[in-house]
């Protein structure tokens, strides 16, 4: 049976009739703290609890079943179409959600954060137990994506793009409470929630929408705030120094400033530690308005779990005039190097490096290139981790000479890797056993232009309505662009495997106890590869854009690999990269499953 609940009068009966009746069926266990913690264990195998899988984000399911010997008999085993495409003025959703599974139920989103409970336990069909929709704003300018939920307890939680977090009951979907924690013009959130800690964490995503950035922590039995950090810091907080907004005229730069932590983190349990990523200063491409390092944009910070307090921070390209944003995941691996155990966070930079760090102070162990080309600095100071140009006493960055765009300089600037990265936003993973870090990149360059003063980009207003989103120039795509696999051994920081591949991925990738690694492709194609030799080993085109990561569960000890399919109205392959050959490509949303 399937029921969809709505927000507003005249549901509360419906409500409590529908609970009562779902409560017969058999549903899945609570989700405890202690089942989060040891998401890793063999009890909990067969399940993908949290948004990476483990706190520790490696994105490796201990399954094998499906082996490099037999994923060539990999066949479809049910498909699940979904709802959500109500378009915005910014176009259709993008299906770029995690599923999580839980004793052979599934909890997926769909671009709008609309949550559905299937149960996959038969193996040959799914059924939609139900669906909470949050009745979201279509209207203006929201940017219709959802990357996820998060179960704790009886409860599971989106993180909507109008600002609010909601939480439902799991039987029955119907909502428990719901908080409006982004409450500026112009916040909201994108991100998968995550429980760590008994806390649930949302970032603020809409840095681009020039506000500023923070990291909240709720309460998850009710939704009430536990506290805030902002990743800008305010005037005489520290870092605020580097942001020099009296220099440029704008002594409130940094209120506008961005830094959005628009991606889930990691949680290291023994040091007590959130680990996030932060997005990219704002104006994106005019660093002439915000002079300045720009902390605590483009960085990895650290946050005390219980109060919210930096403990470190590691900033990759300070006064970024590149939109290289460092929201992606962290890897926390604990790996010897050089014959000294260390605990590492490797992170396949946006800026094309792949940087190691002690994750227990931020202080830098190494860094090296994965990307086929890059241009935009000579290299990474091997003491510091900054980039090689770097100017200290500088208001303003140019690590390649004549390649930061300027009001004043050149029309366009060339620099790669392209303003998508490298890696972005999509997972990586890494296989303990094989001890390897894989990142699924895009091969690009693009060109950079600053439009006037401070100028607002094209197509897009600001929600303060002040005019466009305040972008301060653009970009286009130079080449050809095509993608990339790359298989690292954190020791060295080296790529042991590399193969490249048709289309740039927004997918990222999933490695498994069968040696595999699976991911998805712009053009349809849904893969899967040997983790040792990255040689492909089996393929199905869907005829769907990819733009969500696949996961791997069991039910009753058989192996599923699922992955959600679908892409969205603003098309990646066209919209970056200029692909027609994708043109022509229909969003759908579904749900894919596949067994022996």
């Amino acid at each position: 049976m399937g029921f969809h609940f709505l927000r507003g009068a005249g549901t509360a009966g419906l409500l409590g009739f529908v609970a009562t009746a779902l409560i017969r069926v058999a549903i899945a266990g609570d989700v405890t703290d202690a089942r989060l913690l040891n998401a890793a264990s063999e009890a909990e195998a067969g399940n993908w609890l949290t948004h990476h899988r483990t706190y520790d984000a490696h994105r490796y399911s201990p399954l094998g079943e499906i082996t490099r010997d037999n994923v060539k008999r990999l066949k479809l085993a049910y498909a699940v179409p979904l709802g959500g495409w109500e378009p915005s003025e910014l176009g259709a959703p993008a299906l770029q959600a995690t599923p999580l599974a839980d004793n052979g139920f599934l909890y997926v989103t769909d671009g709008w954060g609309s949550i559905y409970k299937i149960d996959g336990r038969s193996g040959d069909r799914g059924r939609v137990v139900w669906k909470a929709d949050f009745e979201v704003d279509h209207e203006g300018l929201r940017l219709p994506v959802n990357r996820g939920v998060a179960l704790w307890k009886n409860l599971v939680f989106s993180n909507l793009n109008d600002g609010r977090v909601v939480a439902v009951d799991q039987a029955t979907g119907e909502i428990t409470w719901e908080k409006q924690v982004a409450t500026g013009a112009g916040e909201g959130f994108t991100g998968a929630p995550l429980i760590a800690d008994g806390k649930l964490i949302a970032g603020q995503a809409f840095g681009d929408w020039a506000t500023r950035g923070f990291i909240a922590a709720l309460n998850p039995a009710t939704g009430d705030e536990l506290w805030r950090f902002y990743t800008i810091p305010a005037p005489g907080e520290p870092g605020s120094e580097t942001w020099r907004c009296a220099a440029a005229g704008n002594p409130d730069c940094w209120k506008v400033g961005g830094a959005g932590a628009w991606a889930t983190g990691s949680y290291d349990p023994v040091n007590k530690l959130l680990i996030m990523g932060t997005g990219n200063p704002v104006p994106t491409f005019d660093p002439e308005s915000r002079p300045g390092d720009n902390l605590y944009s483009n960085s990895t910070v650290a946050l005390d779990i219980e109060t919210g307090k930096l403990v470190w921070h590691f900033q990759y390209t300070p006064g970024d005039y590149l939109d290289f944003d460092e929201t992606g995941v962290n890897l926390l691996i604990d790996r010897e190097i050089q014959g000294e155990p260390r605990q590492v966070i490797a992170h396949f930079g946006r800026n094309g490096f792949f940087y190691r760090l002690d994750r227990t102070n931020g202080s830098f162990i190494g860094a090296k290139q994965y990307v086929n080309k890059l241009t935009w600095t000579e290299g990474i100071d091997p003491k510091t981790g900054i980039p090689v140009g770097y100017n200290p006493e500088g208001g303003l960055q140019e690590y390649a000479r004549g390649q930061a765009p300027r009001r004043d300089g050149a029309d366009r600037v060339t620099n790669c890797p392209h303003l998508q990265g490298g890696v972005n936003f999509w997972p990586t993973a890494y296989h303990p056993k094989l001890k390897l870090a894989y990142g699924a990149s895009i091969e690009a360059c693009s060109d950079v232009v600053v439009r006037g003063k401070a100028q607002i980009g094209e197509g897009l207003r600001d929600f303060r309505g002040e005019g466009e989103l305040w972008a301060g120039g653009g970009a286009s795509v130079v080449g050809v662009p095509t993608g990339s696999l790359s298989a690292i051994d954190v020791a060295t920081g080296a790529a042991v495997q590399k193969v490249g591949l048709k289309y740039p991925n927004y997918s990222g990738v999933m490695v498994t106890g069968g040696n595999l690694l699976f991911t998805g492709q712009m053009d349809g194609d849904f893969s899967a590869y040997d983790a040792k030799t990255l040689k492909e080993l089996w393929r199905i085109n869907l005829g769907v854009e990819f733009q969500a990561p696949p996961i791997t569960f069991a039910v009753d000890g058989k192996q599923y690999v699922a992955i959600l399919g679908g892409g969205g109205g603003f098309s990646p392959g066209v919209n970056y990269f200029g692909l027609s050959d994708l043109s022509t490509m229909e969003p759908a949303y579904t749900l894919w499953v596949f067994a022996l």
